[in-house]
């Protein structure tokens, strides 16, 4: 559900640095809002306050959020708690491995580009149909 960015109420966080909002921007300029942000019914932020700021630093008007009802404060707590804690950044070799599957994939040697060619051209021969 689309929500309206100036009605949702930021209270006292967990998580006081925010770190690379600007880079958080970029990533949602590009591919858009991943996940939702969680509020209150009464609108009150309780996880995706990094995602929040970026949508704000992109100057949006509303984000896609999920609104959960009949919660205790200590439930949304342990929410916030559990969406910080509950996450693993990828390893160097995971980062350096995803890097060089993506560079293959923009750039795929040259038998590769051959085949694509030819799959290309009989896709185009048949109509459309996979070969």
């Amino acid at each position: 559900m689309q929500i309206a960015i100036k009605s949702i109420k930021i209270r006292k966080r967990i998580r006081k640095n925010l770190g690379d909002v600007v880079g958080l921007a970029e990533s949602m300029t590009k591919y858009g809002q991943l996940h939702p942000i969680v509020i209150s019914k009464k609108n009150v932020l309780i996880a995706g306050r990094r995602r929040l700021a970026a949508a704000q630093h992109l100057g949006w008007n509303s984000i896609n959020a999920i609104i959960l009802r009949d919660r205790s404060p200590a439930e949304f707590l342990e929410l916030e708690l559990d969406e910080n804690v509950h996450r693993s950044a990828l390893s160097r070799e995971e980062v350096e491995d995803g890097l060089a599957r993506l560079e293959r994939l923009k750039n795929p040697g040259f038998f590769r580009r051959i085949w694509n060619a030819i799959c290309a051209f009989f896709s185009r021969l048949f109509g459309g149909r996979s070969v």
